[in-house]
């Protein structure tokens, strides 16, 4: 139905800024008229990966980093973005990770949209570099000015709670009462919370880095 939508228990997912970018083959083929934005919203990744976390909305908020610092108050061209992640798909949580970021760039792996007459192509964009590992780094570069930004998260500038530990224990083995249950919801969304809205605050959450000169390293591009 057209009304129909997702209900969700946090109220303030509606208070994340959305991300908008233009989808040149949206418009050549008939999706979209010209010029109207593709328009994501972070709960576009949570449907993606079955759940909002750190890594997801860390994910999330990288991308949106990375679009603003490559196209400032342009609209970023979706389809023409390359990605590298700083580890495989299988370290930390890289896969789901590049994931999101491939749902909002459009840049994917050898599984992507090979393109209509040379033009347009979304394969072989998202790459995994196996051998030089950096703690949840990735690099976006445009294509049309090589412009290159590196955004390193750590999610260890978060304050911690020391009733997380058994809490999430006691709801994964389904041992927790309905408020153990909130509590737990509580901490573990309210992260979520301070990595989407309230990153300020946490020096160190989010480094942006414009890299010179930067070459993508000969890889295959990542399975998806």
């Amino acid at each position: 139905m057209k009304n129909d939508t997702t209900n969700w228990k946090q109220n303030f997912f509606e208070d994340v800024e959305t991300i908008k970018l233009l989808d040149p083959l949206a418009q050549i083929l008939g999706a979209q008229k010209d010029n109207e934005p593709f328009i994501f919203h972070y709960t576009d990744a949570v449907k993606l990966a079955g759940h909002s976390c750190p890594a997801v909305s860390g994910a999330y908020k990288v991308t949106a980093k990375a679009l603003k610092a490559l196209y400032g108050n342009e609209l970023p061209v979706r389809g023409s973005i390359k990605v590298l992640v700083k580890g495989g798909p299988a370290d930390l949580a890289y896969g789901p990770q590049a994931q999101v970021i491939s749902l909002i760039t459009g840049a994917s792996g050898v599984t992507g949209f090979k393109g209509l007459g040379g033009k347009y192509g979304r394969n072989n964009k998202l790459f995994f570099d196996t051998e030089n590992m950096e703690f949840n780094t990735f690099i976006f570069q445009r294509e049309d000015n090589q412009k290159t930004v590196k955004i390193t998260y750590d999610p260890q500038a978060l304050p911690g709670d020391e009733r997380m530990g058994e809490l999430i224990g006691l709801v994964l083995q389904g041992r927790a009462t309905n408020e153990q249950k909130e509590t737990f919801h509580s901490l573990w969304q309210g992260n979520v919370k301070r990595i989407l809205l309230e990153e300020t605050k946490y020096p160190g959450l989010f480094t942006v880095t414009e890299l010179k000169d930067f070459k993508f390293p000969k890889l295959q591009g990542g399975s998806f």
